[in-house]
């Protein structure tokens, strides 16, 4: 009898061990399965998206036409130090006039913007409700659309709080650190109990616990990779991010076919995106053989233009010539994570060290190296936002051909600071009656004088950069043309007055290198050329362009750098 239950034990125990065998095997079998069913079901997802973001943009035309609108993104405005931006579109759905006014809380409506259809940015909502209404008449008698837009000022925790907060988030980090240890543990191929908590048995095959955890960061890290690595989610960006405008902005002119022409490509932030028209430049150009295109886009700065040039011109062959800006201008130190999310579309894992060195602070560089590494933590308000609102991220993407077609269209501000006044010491402005409210708080803001720090950091960026772009092209055919900007409407102030000279007069000494002269555009410096401290109007951009066209194909034109251009 005692040898019966002693068999029966054997073989349960048996049973057991076999039973834990298969499912250990099993295990194994269906988790990388089950890896595949989620990442073919995100692929999937995305493909669909994308599918039906390429659908023609006239059919959502069709469906629209005639019926007026006004936007604004973001609705609700986080109010910090002092003010916040919101940017609002129109349209009057049929070619019509149009008149937007706002009207803020307890005040009067005031003509903020005017056009059949348009966007602009409006950089100072403060606390409280502000009423953005389309009308088609100026005296506000039909009115066609509206949007309201609220400030909700920013809450500062108190260093109480943050301390708990910054506490909270360690915690955080080690308990997420244990659970995937203990998690790795009790997946791992090891010894199974009969009973709890005694009688355990043993096993001959080690846990590999080290081991298969770094084999979960590698399988994490290969995801991100395929994922974000490989352009894929990057075709699904917000087009009205900083990444998305990036991203949309070098697939098309990647996938742009050659015109036949010598074609000049233009290269800057929002001075050029404001100051440069491509339809003019054409224009002027047309005559010499010339075509230019632009990627000029606002708060960039000279790192981001390599990597756009390393996207769009891998073989650095492309382009008869390349415009360069240089000059004044200041990067803040809070638009670190802005400039890691905007060239995030276009770095690769060689670009951890290289771009985290133009970052001053050792967090943006911790975030510009894992940002290459890892780069779904750069697109992570992006991805949130994707599964928030899934269906207006498909619209948006629709209209992205749209938007890169406005660029090209756009024909600048209409309006100028003539009758402007700035006092530096007091600080104290006078403006035109003819100003709205709008457009004297830009030009109030605007008008914000940067740190030193700010400016050198801005010219140490140009310093290093700029001439990594001279390097990459110092074997090409490909002329490289120098040119500065003007400074402002008010060149006595303080922030304009820093000396201009290029940070990288060596470098102007290759034979494919030009560089336009430093008074090149001093006649622009005035407010009749400018709808802010910093930006030209229609006017200025039509005058710029004209300028430094008609120098740089005289420049080039007389050059025989391009004798061997293929």
């Amino acid at each position: 009898m005692n040898a019966i239950s002693q068999l029966k034990g054997e073989v349960s125990k048996r049973f057991r061990f076999e039973l834990h065998d298969s499912w250990v095997a099993a295990k194994v079998l269906l988790a990388p399965g089950a890896v595949v069913m989620c990442l073919a079901a995100f692929l999937g997802a995305v493909g669909i998206v994308r599918g039906a973001a390429q659908t023609p943009a006239h059919t959502e035309v069709k469906q629209t036409s005639g019926a007026p609108v006004i936007t604004a993104k973001p609705e609700h405005v986080t109010v910090a130090r002092g003010s916040g931006s919101t940017e609002i579109q129109w349209d009057t759905g049929n070619g019509s006039a149009g008149f937007v006014f706002v009207t803020a809380s307890g005040r009067k409506p005031v003509l903020f913007a005017t056009g059949a259809k348009g966007n602009l940015v409006a950089p100072w909502i403060r606390a409280g409700n502000y009423l953005f209404e389309l009308y088609s008449d100026n005296e506000r008698r039909t009115l066609l659309a509206a949007v309201t837009v609220s400030g909700n000022p920013e809450r500062e925790a108190s260093p109480r709080a943050m301390l708990l907060r910054g506490r909270a988030r360690w915690l955080l980090v080690v308990v997420l650190i244990a659970i995937v240890y203990i998690a790795v543990y009790l997946s791992s191929t090891g010894p199974l109990r009969t009973t709890f908590p005694t009688e355990p048995t043993t096993s001959p095959r080690p846990l590999h616990v080290a081991r298969n955890l770094l084999l979960g960061v590698a399988a994490f890290v290969s995801l991100d990779g395929v994922i974000f690595h490989t352009g894929l989610y990057a075709s699904i960006l917000a087009p009205d991010s900083y990444a998305g405008r990036v991203a949309a902005l070098t697939r098309a002119e990647k996938q742009r076919p050659p015109s036949g022409l010598k074609e000049v490509l233009v290269l800057g932030d929002s001075r050029m995106a404001e100051g440069f028209s491509t339809a003019v430049a054409d224009e002027l150009g047309s005559a010499a053989g010339f075509k230019f295109v632009t990627l000029a886009e606002p708060a960039s700065t000279a790192n981001t233009w390599y990597y756009m040039l390393r996207e769009v011109d891998p073989t650095a062959q492309r382009y008869w010539a390349i415009v360069v800006p240089y000059g004044i201008g200041y990067e803040p130190t809070s638009a670190e994570s802005l400039r890691i999310s905007m060239a995030a579309p276009l770095l690769r894992y060689g670009d951890c060290f290289t771009f985290a060195s133009a970052f001053q602070q050792w967090s943006g560089r911790f975030r510009a190296v894992t940002a290459c590494i890892l780069r779904g933590s750069a697109y992570q308000s992006d991805v949130a936002d994707f599964l928030e609102h899934p269906i207006a991220r498909i619209e948006s993407i629709q209209r992205e051909s749209a938007v890169v077609h406005a660029r090209a269209v756009y024909k600048g501000r209409d309006y100028d600071m003539v009758g402007t006044s700035y006092d530096a010491t007091t600080g104290q402005m006078t403006f035109p009656p003819r100003l709205t409210e709008a457009q004297r708080e830009a030009i109030r803001k605007s008008l914000l004088q940067p740190s030193q720090s700010e400016m050198q950091y801005s010219l140490r960026l140009q310093r290093d950069w700029i001439p990594r772009i001279l390097n990459r092209y110092s074997k090409s055919a490909t002329a490289i043309v120098l040119t500065p900007v003007p400074r402002g409407p008010f060149a006595e102030l303080p922030a304009f007055s820093v000396g201009r000279r290029a940070p990288f007069p060596e470098v102007t000494r290759q034979r494919t290198v030009f560089s336009l002269p430093e008074q090149t555009f001093d006649f622009l410096e005035k407010p009749d050329y400018y709808f802010d401290a910093f930006h030209l109007n229609a006017k200025g951009r039509q005058r710029f362009t004209e300028r430094l066209v008609n120098d740089l194909v005289a420049r080039l034109a007389a050059a025989d750098s391009h004798a061997s251009y293929p």
